[in-house]
């Protein structure tokens, strides 16, 4: 693959025009390519998470005292490999946007250690933490409010390489700089004379195409996107999925992608970790995962998504209850309170005494669960109606992607 360079040293190469595929293609990527094109073995651990927490303090009376935490993430922890896409899913509410804003210290953490390439995130202050942020960037959900309506795109773009110009990359040359955001439209399937527009002049995949050349300009080795296709209309949705998997594999990326569409993460990710309020309690292979859950709350979620195929009939195993509050949450397996397996095997008081590990039951599948061995293939097709993993996705669960991009 050829490549255009830009930039000084230091400043990484930008695939020249036509390099990246148009998106709709769907092709099939390679991890351990994307994990080549950094230098790095495919299997390495790039981001390494131990015992994460971020609680939001709860102020009250007339002399706003401390009155408790909201517990929006506690205790979480998971490897992301390089080269992989790791997805992550839950409900509205679970903790999965705050995971992955306070893994790139856009919020601050309350206790746990992160690593990425074996650098402490948390410990870096000041200059080393500024230089550590080239390698780590995120996509945000809303591609109206995450750009500035008073800026055009090339100061957007080009607001991270001026924070981070030095005498080598030369970002504060305004030419080199200019010439950077230019050759990321292009990357990103916009043209390269569009730098003087504003946000308002862009369609919402337009909008969202520059949040992604913002985050890749830097030449970030790890990306956080945060249900980055939730606010577009259907029919963009797969245009920016296949432009995510071949900017993965044109820049060598590591995506931790958030999302709440059960069919696109199945489509994109490699790997899955399911939360339920503030928890990890599912972590698998995606294909294991979708088709042999083993957790009650991915079983019920799983039933959920919609079958394609109108001749196959399955049930949809509704949950009892509300979410309980991340300010107060349950004693013990946090699912005790919806929780369907509990209920049918008569209550066990453990599940509201005893918090549950998060164990390896065989090829890195880890859930927790106190009664994970009681739940077969069997039961969740008795309980669904039929083996809950829809067939391997062919292409994003979306409508067929227009030929321009949008």
């Amino acid at each position: 693959m050829s490549t255009g360079m830009s930039g000084g040293p230091g400043a990484p190469g930008v695939p020249a025009a036509g390099v990246v595929a148009a998106a709709g293609q769907g092709a099939a990527v390679d991890a351990a390519g994307a994990a080549a094109a950094h230098g790095a073995p495919a299997g390495e651990v790039l981001v390494s998470v131990r015992d994460l927490v971020k609680y939001y303090p709860i102020y009250g009376g007339l002399l706003r005292r401390k009155v408790g935490d909201v517990k929006a993430v506690d205790g979480v922890s998971f490897d992301v490999r390089r080269g992989e896409v790791y997805g992550l899913v839950g409900e509205s509410g679970c903790g999965k946007s705050t995971l992955g804003k306070t893994l790139i210290r856009l919020l601050e953490p309350t206790a746990g250690r992160a690593t990425i390439g074996g650098e402490d995130i948390f410990a870096k202050k000041g200059d080393d933490l500024r230089r550590l942020r080239r390698r780590m960037q995120i996509i945000f959900q809303d591609p109206v409010g995450s750009l500035n309506p008073r800026m055009p795109v090339s100061d957007i773009i080009g607001e991270g390489l001026i924070a981070q110009a030095d005498r080598e990359n030369r970002w504060g040359d305004r030419k080199v700089r200019d010439k950077r955001v230019e050759d990321y439209l292009e990357a990103v399937g916009l043209r390269r004379d569009y730098t003087r527009r504003y946000p308002h002049e862009f369609s919402g995949g337009q909008r969202q195409r520059i949040g992604i050349a913002r985050a890749l300009v830097l030449d970030p080795e790890f990306v956080v996107c945060d249900e980055p296709v939730s606010a577009l209309d259907v029919s963009i949705q797969s245009q920016i999925l296949n432009l995510l998997l071949d900017l993965r594999r044109a820049f060598g990326l590591t995506y931790l992608f958030i999302a709440h569409n059960l069919s696109v993460v199945q489509y994109l990710s490699d790997r899955v970790g399911v939360m339920y309020l503030g928890k990890l309690v599912e972590e698998s292979d995606v294909a294991e995962l979708y088709s042999r859950p083993r957790h009650p709350y991915t079983i019920a979620l799983l039933s959920a998504v919609p079958e394609p195929d109108p001749r196959i009939r399955k049930k949809r195993l509704v949950l009892k209850g509300d979410v309980p509050s991340p300010a107060a949450p349950p004693p013990g397996c946090r699912f005790h309170t919806r929780c369907w397996l509990r209920e049918r095997l008569g209550n066990p008081a453990s599940c509201e005494t005893q918090e549950p590990p998060l164990l390896d039951i065989g090829a890195g599948h880890r859930v927790a669960c106190h009664f994970v061995d009681q739940v077969s293939d069997a039961l969740v097709s008795e309980v669904v109606g039929r083996p809950v993993g829809p067939a391997p996705a062919a292409g994003p669960a979306t409508t067929s992607a227009p030929s321009a991009p949008a």
